[in-house]
C-alpha cells in the first residue's frame, strides 16, 4: 500500500517492513507526509547501521578470523568521545558473583577527558552486596598496544588471550584474580557494529574469554578467604556514547553443565530504525558450536517495570538456534535484580537538574537467576540441563514497551 502511495507522489522510498497498520518500522530516504485512509503521517529517514562483516571491513581494521593478542591491548587514545573498558566477571563456588571493570573513563559520559576508573561488585547469597569505584588522575593509566597490560593506580589488568592476572587495591579490600580461558577468545564477525550512512561511528565488543578457569584470593579489612569458579573477561570500545547509537540491550553468559553460552540482543535507536543485532554463541567442551544470528530466534517474556529506575524488563528472554542440523534454545529466568542504577545519580548534583530537563533517563540492570539450555533432535527435547546465570539489561533510552516499537 505504501509504495503505491508514493509511486503515485514520486517520492523516492525504500521500505523494509511491513505496513503502517501493523505498526512496523519502514526505512525512508526522505521527510514526507502524506495522508493514508485521513491518517497524516510522518516519515523519517533511518539512518545506516550495520555489522562490520565483509571482507574489506576486515582488511580496513587489520584482522583476520584468527584473534590476535593485540586486539585485546588499549584501542582508543582516551580523547573526547572515545570510551574503552576491559570486564572481568565470575560465577565463584559458594554461589557469589564478583565483577571487575577497568575504565578509562566512565562509559555513560564519553564526553570527558581520560578518566581512569576501577571497579569492584561482590554479592553473596546472603545478599550482602559490596560495590566499590576509585577513580584516578589520567596519569595513573598506563596500557599497552600490543598485549592486555592495563595499569590504573595499582590496578592491573593483564595477560594474553589464554590466560589473565587481575590485582585490585581499594580501600579496605585487595584481591588477586587469576583467570585462564578453557574456551578461545571469539567475536561476532569483526567485532564491530557500524552507525551512519558512512559508518562514522562504531561500538566494538571482543569476548577474549567466553569461559575461563579462576581462581584467586580475596581480602576484605585483613580477612583473607580463597576463591573459585568459572569466569569471563570482555573488551568494549567506541568513538562516540553508547547512548546516542543504542537504546537498550540484554547481555549475558552462563556456563550450563558442559556448554557455555554469551548471548546479547542489542537495540539500536529509534533513529536507525530500531535496529537489532542478534548475538549468540555457544560451546562445549572447549570448541565452539554454533554462532551465525541468522539462524537464532529471539523472544521477550513478561514485560514488567522496575520501580526503582523505572525501566521495562522482562523475566524471560529465550534464544532459539535452529539451523536445520542443531537445535538449541537457551532461556534465561529472572529471580532476583541485584544492581539499580540511575545513571542520573551519578552526575555531580549541580549537573542533575540539566540532565533531567534534557531527558536524560539512562539506567542499569543486572540480574540474577536461572538459565536453561534444551536440546533438540526432531522436534524432540532430547537434553535439558539448568544453571545459575548472571545477566544484564542496559537502557539508555526513554522507556517504552515491546509493542511500541515491534
Amino acid at each position: 500500500m505504501i509504495a503505491n502511495i508514493c509511486d503515485k507522489l514520486n517520492i523516492n522510498v525504500t521500505y523494509t517492513f511491513r505496513n503502517i497498520e501493523a505498526n512496523h518500522l519502514i526505512t525512508y530516504n526522505s521527510f514526507i507526509k502524506h495522508n493514508i485512509q485521513g491518517r497524516w503521517i510522518k516519515m523519517k529517514k533511518i539512518i545506516s547501521v550495520r555489522w562490520g562483516n565483509t571482507s574489506q571491513d576486515y582488511e580496513n581494521l587489520n584482522i583476520t578470523k584468527q584473534i590476535k593478542p593485540w586486539e585485546d591491548g588499549i584501542r582508543t587514545s582516551g580523547e573526547i568521545g572515545t570510551y574503552e573498558w576491559w570486564y572481568f566477571d565470575s560465577h565463584l563456588n559458594d554461589g557469589s558473583t564478583l565483577v571487575i571493570i577497568f575504565l578509562t573513563k566512565p562509559y555513560i559520559t564519553p564526553e570527558l577527558p581520560l578518566t581512569p576508573q576501577v571497579t569492584f561488585t561482590l554479592d553473596r547469597p546472603d545478599g550482602t552486596h559490596i560495590s566499590k569505584i576509585a577513580k584516578f588522575k589520567p596519569n595513573e593509566l598506563k596500557a599497552s598496544k600490543e598485549i592486555t597490560d592495563v595499569l590504573i593506580g595499582k590496578n592491573i589488568f593483564a595477560g594474553n588471550q589464554k590466560h589473565y592476572d587481575i590485582h585490585i587495591e581499594i580501600d579496605e579490600i585487595v584481591a588477586d584474580i587469576k583467570l585462564d580461558n578453557t574456551i578461545p577468545a571469539w567475536r561476532p564477525s569483526s567485532g564491530y557494529m557500524y552507525f551512519g550512512d558512512n559508518d562514522e561511528n562504531y561500538f566494538a565488543w571482543l569476548p577474549s574469554t567466553p569461559e575461563g578457569k579462576v581462581s584467586g584470593e580475596i581480602i576484605i579489612n585483613g580477612k583473607s578467604e580463597k576463591v573459585l569458579g568459572t569466569g569471563y573477561h570482555d573488551h568494549n570500545w567506541g568513538n562516540i556514547g553508547m547512548g546516542q547509537l543504542m537504546h537498550h540491550w540484554y547481555w549475558g553468559r552462563a556456563k550450563i553443565g558442559e556448554y557455555t553460552n554469551v548471548s546479547s540482543y542489542i537495540y539500536a535507536r529509534e533513529e536507525y530504525g530500531y535496529h537489532r543485532f542478534p548475538i549468540f554463541m555457544l560451546a562445549k567442551d572447549g570448541e565452539i558450536l554454533v554462532d551465525n544470528p541468522k539462524y537464532l530466534t529471539y523472544t521477550e517474556k513478561d514485560e514488567t517495570i522496575d520501580e526503582v529506575t523505572g525501566k521495562p524488563y522482562h523475566k524471560y528472554i529465550i534464544y532459539d538456534y535452529n539451523d536445520g542440523n542443531v537445535h538449541y534454545t537457551v532461556t534465561y529466568k529472572c529471580e532476583n535484580i541485584i544492581v539499580q542504577q540511575k545513571y542520573i545519580d551519578e552526575l555531580p548534583k549541580e549537573q542533575q537538574e540539566a540532565a533531567q530537563k534534557a531527558g536524560f533517563d539512562s539506567a542499569y540492570l543486572r540480574f540474577t537467576g536461572k538459565v536453561v539450555l534444551e536440546r533438540y533432535e526432531d522436534n524432540k527435547i532430547l537434553e535439558t540441563i539448568e544453571s545459575p546465570a548472571l545477566w544484564e539489561e542496559m537502557y539508555f533510552g526513554r522507556s517504552i514497551f515491546n509493542q511500541e516499537y515491534k
